[in-house]
């Protein structure tokens, strides 16, 4: 099944403490769209300025993504420039250039309204609830959001609670939205209020996904050299919204198989700068990964007893 994707689409200039990028693709639409494609079609929405380099994403359509919702306006794409410290889990941000991005009015088109999965990226929580005004009856309704909109547009971010399925957020995000420091009870503060599934991301430490009556802990992939953290958490989304779709269900197996695919693609996204990995990124290296996941993570649950006489 094919997942409508709301969100920026947008240029980076990333430093790390070992090397450099200048506007190079990013925008949580790009990393999303990019992952999410090797599992499933594609449906984006989003608006760039008439510097962007459209061309460059053309391996996504030819993975199955459908670009004709991204609006190309006069003017300057959204930027973002940013700094890594040298653990690379701590940044600074440069300079923020919002362009077009800052005037985005979501216009779904028709044939992209009866899409049965959604994601709607971290836009504004208004702009969010406009997405599912426009779109027919979905299956799955899933959401990120970020601290500048808790704190921002509260009323608007609980309100879209209750018509989203899935709310895909960092720790840090979890504890701010519930305004509790424990995960478990933070997670049940949210589930309270409207999606059936939280899925909380915890940076190279994996995830976590909260259930009504059972939790799924997926840890992050080890990694010798991580280049680039910039949009691993919306690769997580695409790895995990790509598989559900492609499962069709949100059965128990379906949601951990997605968690692991989730890791799998952030794991990737990391190992080069902006969405270089992902480019060339082949189905069958995104599965032999999946399998040392499962390498890593299995054991047995019943040990032998020796019969004695």
């Amino acid at each position: 099944m094919s997942i409508l994707c709301v969100g920026s689409v947008a240029l980076d200039s990333v430093e790390t403490p070992f090397a450099k990028a200048e506007r190079v693709l990013g925008g949580s639409a790009t990393f999303f769209t990019s992952a999410a494609t090797l599992f499933s079609p594609v449906q984006v929405v989003g608006v760039v300025g008439d510097d962007y380099p459209l061309a460059k994403l053309d391996f996504l359509s030819k993975r199955g993504a459908d670009l004709s919702g991204i609006e190309q306006r006069p003017g300057e794409s959204f930027f973002w420039a940013g700094k890594y410290h040298f653990d690379l889990n701590t940044r600074d941000t440069l300079e923020t250039r919002l362009g077009v991005f800052a005037d985005f009015q979501p216009k779904i088109p028709d044939a992209f309204k009866s899409s049965k999965y959604v994601f709607l990226g971290n836009i504004d929580p208004d702009l969010q609830h406009d997405v599912l005004d426009q779109v027919d009856t979905p299956d799955v309704v899933a959401c990120d959001t970020m601290n500048y909109w808790i704190e921002g547009n509260r009323e608007s971010l609980n309100s879209l609670l209750e018509r989203v399925n899935i709310l895909i957020v960092n720790d840090e995000e979890a504890r701010q939205l519930a305004d509790e420091p424990n995960l478990l009870k933070a997670s049940r503060w949210i589930r309270d209020r409207g999606p059936d599934i939280v899925v909380i991301k915890k940076g190279e430490h994996g995830a976590i996904l909260f259930a009504d009556d059972w939790l799924f802990f997926v840890p992050g992939y080890p990694l010798e050299e991580v280049f680039d953290p910039t949009g691993a958490g919306d690769a997580f989304a695409g790895g995990f919204m790509g598989s559900l779709a492609q499962a069709g269900n949100l059965e128990a197996t379906s949601l951990r198989r997605a968690m692991v695919f989730g890791s799998v693609m952030g794991s990737f996204a990391v190992e080069r700068f902006s969405v270089e990995r992902l480019i060339d990124l082949s189905r069958p290296l995104v599965d032999k990964r999946l399998q040392e996941f499962h390498e890593m993570t299995a054991f047995e649950t019943h040990m032998g007893i020796e019969q004695r006489v």
